[in-house]
């Protein structure tokens, strides 16, 4: 978490003006359904699934801004995903609601490799056992960075009292658009579709792992201007979807 500038006023130097700054991509023209570079959209591949269990993503605000954000993808393919603005002071009031309803049985995602919450530790085994009660399931995903993320967690207390669900999978990460610290680091959507498969959602977890791909493959492809003309097998499986709907 980078600290605030201090900003101090100077008379403007002298010299040649300098050229507007442009971050990185901003000429790129995009599509304002996906938000990827036209010229590999990713609309014709959105394909929907349905699952027992949902996702609700409490993400940080500077996630929203980044194009290369993969939550979104979650809310595309399962209808049901809810997405709340994480905030360190304020709990949003449908959070807090949602957080009581007793038809849901959320599950924090976490790494369990603290001592000081491992009372609070569970297995998938709690997410079949809340199936079997005729409760919906709910991963609640801190949508960050891992340092984000774990600030996050430390810092909501509206969250204490929910079981801990550490992921555990042999998956390396496929995610191309930011370099993780270990391929075992695994981006927002990939965390979901494991979830979703050792849950036993396993149509929405492959929908969503090819809607992934295609996603993770085209933006790749954009950054060096290079359009995708014959679909992969990814992009094959989610026409043959959508066609069928």
């Amino acid at each position: 978490m980078s600290s605030s500038d201090t900003s101090v006023e100077h008379d403007a130097p002298s010299g040649p003006t300098r050229r507007e700054f442009k971050a990185r991509g901003s000429f790129v023209i995009r599509c304002p359904g996906c938000n990827l570079p036209k010229l590999n959209c990713l609309c014709p591949y959105r394909a929907s699934a349905e699952s027992v269990a949902q996702v609700w993503l409490i993400t940080h605000s500077l996630e929203h801004m980044k194009p290369t954000n993969t939550g979104r993808l979650i809310r595309d393919v399962l209808s049901d995903t809810r997405v709340f603005t994480w905030s360190r002071t304020e709990l949003d009031p449908e959070l807090a609601a949602l957080l009581q309803d007793a038809r849901y049985a959320p599950f924090l995602i976490f790494p369990d490799d603290q001592p000081d919450y491992a009372e609070r530790v569970v297995d998938i085994d709690a997410v079949h056992a809340a199936k079997a009660s005729e409760r919906i399931p709910v991963f609640v995903i801190l949508d960050g960075t891992w340092r984000q993320a774990r600030r996050m967690f430390r810092k909501s207390p509206y969250l204490d009292d929910l079981p801990i669900l550490a992921l555990r999978t042999e998956r390396e990460t496929r995610y191309r658009l930011r370099k993780p610290a270990s391929k075992a680091h695994l981006c927002t959507a990939e965390v979901a579709i494991e979830l979703l498969r050792q849950g036993g959602d396993e149509m929405a977890a492959s929908v969503l792992d090819d809607y992934f791909d295609v996603f993770n493959e085209s933006y790749a492809a954009s950054r060096f201007y290079t359009r995708i003309d014959a679909p992969t097998p990814a992009m094959q499986r989610l026409l043959a979807r959508r066609s069928g709907d």
